[in-house]
């Protein structure tokens, strides 16, 4: 007799199976969902429920949010505020071992300030990156992979669109979020600068020394910088001095980067009507994923699944932080088949109420949340440059087609070092990440 939770899990392997003939991941949620609600409750039942899922998602104000930081994002772009970024960091430290490299990380930590997207993080800093890192003789080993990892600082550092869906999906306020976050992303700055520093101190022939620039030259690659300073300033003391919300940030942003972009003369109108063009195509794909999430989630819960797996870690009586490494290693393992938005949309309505329901460390349901989402950022931005489909390894070496995709791979593991010393580090010290936060209200 066929149980409701083998017809959970059916689903699931219904879903892996329309991954891999490449179904849009969009269609691969709703279908398992469509069938699975259909047969859990009735065919009146999923017309009912289907009558209103798509309002009662995306009619959520937070929402909004997500366009308002791709716009915010695409108008940096457009606005040439990425080239700035990597001509300033450049100009202080290219003349050190690797220091065009480390100048490439920084810019792309910088411009995440403006950019919650890893990829486009990667893209955008690439295109200005990869052209002087060959200039100087870099290796297409160490330059593509520090841009596939420089890119994952666009999630790390708020403003961050995985951030902002986990906050919506588990009902947590993103400004807190966001200040969890500028620690963990400090330490992972760091972290691949020192990456680099051992690359540049163990193979110096694929990182030559660029010139000292004078004195003159650095002030003068500083300047154009001021407004993505201005920028950040707006929008998170905005946020945090209280004077509007997450949401209103974005929108302030976006106009503030629009006004800083117009100023330079770089924004086109063919520029803008890319940017307004990219941010609906994105914005829709993440709407449509949602709505698929929304219906196979529904079903799932129908299965009893989540709750019974729930049921079954606490009864199971594992130490909590052991199940919480299983969970990380489960992220990481799916983020070589998933992308990041449909894993974390599938996976935490399951995976949530098992993290909530333990005892860890003495937290309280809030600060659990809160790290949990942390350690959700790092495993999912692990997932974006480890092999076998690391997808901003992917983005990058189709930049440098020159450059073979096992070269790039064998230069971005430094980096997945530190990422694993700086996941267990939040996991071992949940304190990294809540620090900041308990300055808040």
């Amino acid at each position: 007799m066929t149980t409701p939770m083998l017809i959970g899990l059916g689903l699931l392997v219904l879903m892996m199976l329309l991954m891999v003939v490449r179904v849009p991941i969009a269609a691969t949620m709703l279908i398992p969902g469509f069938i699975g609600y259909w047969l859990l409750a009735s065919p009146e039942a999923l017309l009912a429920h289907m009558k209103g899922v798509a309002f009662a998602r995306l009619s959520v104000y937070d929402l909004s949010v997500i366009p308002l930081f791709l716009l915010m994002g695409y108008f940096a772009t457009q606005g040439g505020l990425s080239r700035d970024l990597f001509r300033a960091a450049n100009a202080m430290i290219g003349h050190v071992k690797g220091g065009m490299a480390m100048a490439a990380v920084l810019a792309c930590a910088m411009f995440g300030t403006v950019c919650g997207s890893s990829v486009a993080t990667a893209a955008t800093i690439g295109q200005v990156a990869i052209p002087e890192m060959k200039r100087l003789g870099y290796s297409g080993r160490i330059y593509t992979a520090t841009l596939a990892a420089g890119g994952t600082l666009g999630i790390l550092i708020p403003p961050s669109v995985i951030l902002i869906v986990y906050g919506i999906l588990t009902e947590q306020n993103i400004a807190k979020l966001f200040a969890a976050a500028i620690i963990p992303g400090i330490i992972a700055t760091i972290g691949y600068l020192f990456a680099i520093m051992w690359f540049a101190r163990k193979y110096p022939e694929h990182c030559p020394q660029a010139p000292r620039q004078s004195k003159a030259e650095r002030i003068a690659a500083l300047k154009p910088v001021w407004p993505i300073l201005i920028i950040f300033i707006i929008v998170f003391g905005g946020i945090y001095g209280g004077l509007f919300s997450p949401t209103e940030a974005a929108s302030v942003g976006a106009l503030a980067t629009f006004i800083a972009a117009l100023a330079k003369g770089e924004l086109t109108m063919k520029g803008m009507q890319e940017s307004f063009l990219g941010t609906a195509s994105n914005t829709g794909m993440i709407f449509l994923i949602f709505l698929g999430a929304d219906l196979l989630n529904s079903a799932l819960a129908l299965s009893q699944m989540p709750a019974q797996l729930a049921q079954w870690v606490s009864a199971s009586g594992a130490s909590p932080v052991f199940i919480i490494v299983l969970i990380l290693l489960f992220y990481i393992i799916l983020g070589g088949v998933m992308d990041e938005m449909s894993m974390i949309l599938l996976t935490l309505p399951i995976v949530f109420p098992i993290v909530i329901g333990l005892d860890i460390y003495g937290m309280d349901v809030q600060s659990k949340a809160i790290w949990f989402g942390m350690l959700i950022l790092m495993v999912v931005q692990i997932g974006l440059i480890a092999p076998p489909v690391g997808l901003n390894v992917y983005v990058i070496n189709g930049m440098a087609k020159d450059v073979p995709m096992a070269e790039s791979y064998r230069g971005i593991m430094p980096f997945l070092v530190t990422d694993f010393i700086r996941t267990g580090l939040l996991v071992i010290f949940p304190s990294l990440s809540l620090w900041l936060v308990k300055f808040m209200n």
